[in-house]
């Protein structure tokens, strides 16, 4: 498992988009991959209102990565220090393989250098202490990166005032 975590409170995201935008000129990608995508569901009528919600989907950095065991030149590695799964452009030969494997579709096709890209959670950034691109310009705050031991802290205090709002 990752040492960091990503969480996105999505009742508070928009749908702007801006976090896919950031990805993207962070790692100077084309219009084709998008290495995080937020998804729209709906929409679709609540209270006779309509409504849509958006889910911000990056790479889960998984435990047991399927995109890793499938790599066949060890191109998609996790780190060991902190569970980053990543991909070594000088190893990826563009076989695509990761992309079948993963059943989240986080590595994307990059037509312009013939290799996959994927979330990395911006580890050049991580690297020097800063949050990863798309967390930055979240414009209502809605996604949180943190260690694994203080984002639960952060999800229950959240779930907490929303019971006590219901009151």
């Amino acid at each position: 498992m990752s040492k960091y975590y990503l969480f996105q409170d999505a009742k508070n995201c928009i749908g702007c988009h801006s976090c896919e935008v950031a990805c993207k000129s962070n790692k100077d990608l084309p219009v084709g991959p998008k290495v995080c995508q937020v998804l729209t569901i709906g929409p679709r009528l609540v209270d006779n209102v309509p409504k849509a919600a958006y889910i911000f989907m990056p790479c889960f950095h998984c435990e047991d990565p399927w995109c890793v065991a499938a790599c066949p030149t060890g191109a998609m590695q996790k780190r060991a220090k902190d569970g980053i799964v990543f991909v070594d452009h000088d190893l990826c030969v563009g076989c695509k393989t990761c992309m079948s494997a993963c059943p989240w579709g986080a590595p994307q096709w990059n037509p312009e250098i013939g290799k996959v890209v994927k979330c990395d959670y911006c580890m050049d950034r991580i690297d020097q202490g800063l949050k990863p691109a798309c967390v930055t310009v979240c414009t209502t705050h809605c996604l949180h990166f943190e260690t694994t031991d203080k984002i639960q802290p952060i999800r229950r205090e959240r779930y907490a005032k929303a019971m006590a709002a219901l009151e």
